[in-house]
């Protein structure tokens, strides 16, 4: 139980480091958080690739430190698998609130974790 909170710890410590202003801005620093295999579904419907988004981050939302800034709740994770970790959450950027899950995974005991797959739904004003 202690190696599964481990990870899913791991895992979310990424998912608020690509929140971070100075991560997104940075191709390097973000690049070291993506898996090569990278996908994401974003909640524009618009899908990206590790390359695309590497490219298109800093100019992404939540990239500037003096903009608005990503705040997460309920963030919570569960271990799929050994070295695959979901994570889930709900994210505000200024008046915009969306649902996201990503899968985190690790390659070897001695790899670095990384985002393999993210998905994001816009949630519309009223929604609960």
């Amino acid at each position: 139980m202690d190696d599964e909170r481990a990870q899913v710890a791991a895992a979310i410590a990424g998912e608020l480091r690509l929140m971070d202003p100075a991560v997104r801005a940075s191709r390097e620093l973000a690049a070291e958080l993506l898996d090569p295999e990278f996908v994401e579904v974003g909640a524009s419907g618009r899908r990206f690739t590790y390359e695309q988004l590497l490219a298109e981050l800093p100019d992404k939302p939540g990239a500037s430190a003096d903009g608005p800034r990503y705040e997460p709740s309920g963030l919570t994770g569960v271990v799929l698998a050994p070295g695959l970790v979901q994570v889930t959450f709900e994210a505000r950027l200024g008046d915009r609130r969306s649902r996201h899950s990503s899968l985190w995974r690790r390659h070897d005991e001695q790899g670095a974790w990384r985002m393999y797959y993210h998905h994001a739904t816009a949630v519309p004003p009223g929604v609960a």
